[in-house]
């Protein structure tokens, strides 16, 4: 009975994880809850994920890599990208350095950091960002893979496997064959990527055109040219560029073939920046000016800034009106930008998601505040904030310390990273306020609420059962064979739903299948982690996809064509050389 209920628990957090009906924390907690009530796990093993080492981990990484982003020590390497001239060469420069720096560093963080100079550099040099954005997302994933620090995936499938089996990971154990697949990664994005990658075109210097197309809500005020005319009328000949998505009154759309248009209704405009002012200044449309506090400083230089929504922004699921977004930060939302989904209500009434990027009009003094928040990456080509030389080497020091007295064996990773970010707080290089800001609570929550269901199916027998068929299956073939079809199931799973938690299904079957086939199970745990931490064939895997996907605005068949034949090479590459390096 317990194994069905566990199995229906499962089937039930895959399809909220894959349709995203609910965000990933909170369907992980409701894993988590169910599974207690219902009796499959006791209380002690239902919170055994806030207690799990992946979990703490997890949370120190993020403190001390923080600390690296708010002192500059990330921004500063990332400057040197602004001084190269040569595309093939910045191509090759940036995809190194975030290497070097995602094998350490939260890869999310470093796209969030990386992203702003990318698109200032080739807004500079008049190059196409879109022939940069994705390899800047995958090289920041499949660095991650170098280390057992890495990515949060690589911890939690070490912790589940020293608590299920007695099996763990060094902290450079997963280093040669993850520089393997850095070098393949190269190889590919230099070459053959380099011809699949599209070119979406050069963003203009002087526009804020360089997401693409916004949408825009326009008053229409007494004297507008638009009034008395039908929808279909709304846009005369010469703005074919422009498209009206919705014509609102009161808040709502007015639909109808006699409806029209009268003087206080709003209009939503779909188009590039440029299109839409010049259609607004030829219909007299303008901006509401809702709230005139807002102005501030009338004197104060006002510019067009771009941001978006990070992962883990504070800002997801809200609307605009409900945060008082205009007063927080003192600036006007004159554009929405969303790349899958149609906008067809007031703006500020839209819930924000993951990668929505806002153009702002706002007062030169704001952008400094706009850059603080970590739940916003500004977009634009503005200067970034100063390096704070002094701490920012600090704070590198002892992110390097804590990673060297783990590596030489002095103190288990937990207990250096610890340290580490004890260090960070006694020598003012962050506040314990930015400390708990700088972690990203969604992935612990997602963390601690997913590990009961591993738990849950190796108590139920359902790891058990999922590895017979998968040895019915293929295991006639040999454990290669098997190997290489449980790669393909975690690769496949994080394709639709979050890395963590595909990992949290497949270590249970990986550690069952090394069991019934008698042989070292780390092969197996190795081809889950890696899997699950390189997702490149849908914008939707993995959370830098999610950020470039937007920022070079790209199409979903973009990824399908670069990221589906990497998928294949690293499937075939782990199935050859991880027996090599892991053998049987």
């Amino acid at each position: 009975m317990e194994l069905w209920l566990t199995l229906a628990v499962m089937s039930g957090a895959i399809f909220l994880f894959v349709t995203e009906k609910l965000r990933v924390d909170v369907v992980a907690l409701l894993v988590a809850t169910a599974l207690l009530v219902l009796g499959v796990v006791t209380l002690p093993e239902a919170l055994s994920g806030f207690s799990n080492q992946a979990t703490v981990m997890v949370a120190a990484m993020f403190v001390l890599s923080g600390a690296l982003q708010r002192n500059g020590a990330v921004v500063a390497i990332g400057d040197l990208l602004a001084r190269i001239r040569r595309p093939w060469l910045f191509g090759l420069v940036m995809m190194v350095l975030v290497t070097c720096v995602a094998a350490f560093v939260n890869n999310t963080a470093t796209v969030a950091v990386f992203l702003p100079l990318v698109l200032a550099a080739t807004t500079a040099n008049r190059w196409a960002p879109s022939k940069f954005l994705i390899p800047l997302s995958y090289m920041s994933q499949t660095a991650g893979v170098c280390t057992l620090i890495g990515t949060s995936t690589n911890l939690l499938v070490d912790s589940m496997a020293r608590e299920s089996a007695g099996v763990g990971f060094t902290l450079f154990e997963f280093a040669p064959l993850g520089i393997v697949f850095v070098g393949i990664s190269m190889l590919y994005l230099t070459t053959v990527g380099r011809l699949l990658l599209p070119d979406r075109g050069v963003p203009g210097s002087g526009s804020a055109d360089t997401i693409g197309r916004y949408v825009a809500e326009l008053l229409v005020p007494d004297g507008a040219t638009v009034i008395g005319r039908a929808r279909g009328e709304i846009l005369p000949e010469g703005h074919d560029e422009v498209e009206v998505l919705e014509l609102l009154r009161d808040g709502r759309a007015v639909r109808g073939a006699d409806a029209r248009v009268e003087a206080g209704d709003r209009l939503l405009l779909r188009g590039l920046w440029q299109d839409i002012d010049t259609a607004r200044k030829s219909l007299k449309l303008r901006f509401d000016h809702v709230a005139r506090d807002l102005d501030g400083d009338v004197k104060a230089e006002r510019l067009h800034v771009e941001v978006m929504v990070a992962p883990g922004s504070h800002l997801i699921g809200h609307t605009l009106s409900g945060m008082r977004f205009g007063h927080t930060y003192r600036a006007r939302v004159h554009g929405l930008h969303r790349r899958q989904l149609g906008v067809h209500r007031p703006l500020d009434q839209v819930p924000l998601t993951v990668g929505d990027v806002l153009l702002l009009d706002a007062p030169i003094t704001a952008i400094a505040d706009l850059r603080g928040d970590r739940g916003l990456i500004v977009m634009g080509s503005r200067a970034q904030r100063k390096v704070d030389t002094t701490k920012a080497t600090l704070s590198a020091v002892v992110m390097a310390a804590a990673i060297a007295a783990a590596a030489l064996g002095w103190m288990s990773i937990v207990a250096s990273a610890l340290l580490g970010c004890i260090a960070l707080v006694v020598l003012r290089l962050i506040d314990p306020d930015e400390a708990y800001e700088a972690i990203d609570w969604r992935v612990i929550l997602l963390l601690a609420g997913i590990i009961p269901l591993g738990i849950a199916l190796q108590k139920t027998g359902g790891a058990a059962l999922a590895a017979n068929q998968l040895i019915n299956l293929v295991g006639h073939y040999g454990p290669t064979a098997t190997l290489a079809a449980v790669y393909l199931m975690t690769s496949t799973l994080t394709e639709f739903m979050s890395n963590n938690a595909s990992a949290v299904l497949l270590v249970p079957i990986a550690l069952a299948t090394a069991d019934s086939l008698g042989v070292d199970p780390k092969p197996f745990l190795i081809a889950v982690a890696f899997a699950a931490s390189t997702s490149f064939a849908t914008p939707i895997s993995y959370q830098t996809n999610t950020m470039v996907y937007t920022a070079g605005n790209y199409r979903f068949s973009d990824f399908v064509k670069i990221g589906m034949p990497l998928n294949i090479i690293f499937l075939v590459t782990a199935t050859l050389l991880i027996p090599r390096f892991f053998p049987f």
